[in-house]
């Protein structure tokens, strides 16, 4: 079966779900297997989702993505600093 893949808006909903039943006496296992995921997956969410509002988690998420292309960037430039150090010292 394959895994589905859940949006900022979709994981924030299910964590008010999950609040609401609590609310209700529910257990935290009775609230995830409501909302169809695993007890881990729901503690996840709740570290990083805890207190996020809606847009507060579309903006997480994107500076996670710049964060990760820049780190690429910085990558491809050490390497080739490197490859021209390399280069100009004659060790090739």
């Amino acid at each position: 079966m394959p895994r589905k893949r859940y949006s900022a808006e979709e994981i924030i909903q299910h964590l008010r779900t999950v609040e609401i039943e609590q609310g209700r006496g529910a257990t935290l296992e009775e609230a995830a297997k409501k909302i169809g995921v695993t007890l881990q997956t729901l503690i996840r969410w709740r570290n990083e989702y805890g207190g996020l509002k809606l847009d507060q988690a579309k903006r997480l998420k994107e500076l996670e993505a710049e964060n990760a292309r820049l780190k690429k960037i910085v990558a491809n430039q050490a390497l080739e600093n490197l490859i021209l150090k390399d280069v100009a010292s004659g060790n090739f």
